[in-house]
């Protein structure tokens, strides 16, 4: 049963799924407060205080992505966002304003509800930290040494480039997040430049590849081509 103390705050123009929506979500026991418009959107996000939205982009009285931009400035609280839009542009763009996660329309009510667990569970922990990462980072078999700069699988060490360390470390603070390309190469390169991607998209072959050498889980990683990574989630810990 989830704690009924987590409380979601929908926002979503079709009255139809976001009625679907609310009752799941409320037999999986959250509290849902329901907004149809981005201007009622800014009125409840502040006197009720959620601890995750959900946030329609086509919305009256205003954009979902300003209402995203709006939060951002002020709190870190897991937005998924959802959308009939399958433009990569507009995926990246969406991620770079902060979303945890781009979800098209239609999707699947179970692997929506297992995506709101997981952005929970991370927002726990990392309000708890202050949002700094721990010297451990373990999931699934892989365990990351932050202040020795160390990657293990099952306890065996697996060498890694400077720049593929990075990467991993870099996805591993993230985890269970969609980042995109540009944020990555934002991160570890600090420019982008026509080469960029490709030289991502190397560098993560590379990890990928390393990692399925020494695991049988080889589902570290998920990527979403056009838009970027995500590290995946198990029982984080840290």
């Amino acid at each position: 049963m989830t704690n009924n103390k987590y409380k979601i705050l929908l926002i979503e123009n079709d009255h139809q799924l976001s009625t679907a929506l609310t009752s799941l979500l409320e037999a999986e026991h959250y509290q849902v407060i329901t907004a149809d418009t981005c201007c009622l959107a800014k009125t409840l996000f502040p006197s009720h205080q959620p601890d995750l939205v959900i946030l329609d982009l086509d919305l009256p009285s205003g954009d979902g992505l300003s209402f995203l931009t709006n939060i951002r400035e002020s709190s870190f609280i897991p937005i998924a966002v959802l959308s009939l839009c399958t433009d990569d542009s507009t995926k990246v763009k969406v991620l770079d304003s902060g979303a945890n996660d781009y979800i098209t329309k239609p999707f699947s009510f179970p692997e929506l509800l297992a995506r709101l667990r997981m952005y929970l569970r991370n927002y726990r922990h990392n309000a708890s930290s202050l949002g700094l990462p721990d010297h451990i980072f373990h999931v699934y078999d892989l365990t990351i040494n932050y202040d020795a700069r160390q990657v293990f699988i099952q306890g065996e060490e697996i060498s890694f480039s400077q720049t593929e360390y990075n990467i991993l470390a870099l996805l591993s603070e993230h985890c269970g997040k969609m980042m995109s390309y540009t944020s990555i190469i934002k991160e570890i390169w600090g420019y982008s430049n026509k080469g960029s991607i490709k030289k991502l998209q190397v560098n993560m072959a590379h990890i990928r590849k390393k990692l399925a050498l020494k695991s049988q889980e080889n589902n570290y990683i998920t990527n979403e081509p056009g838009v970027g990574y995500r590290m995946n989630y198990e029982d984080k810990i840290f």
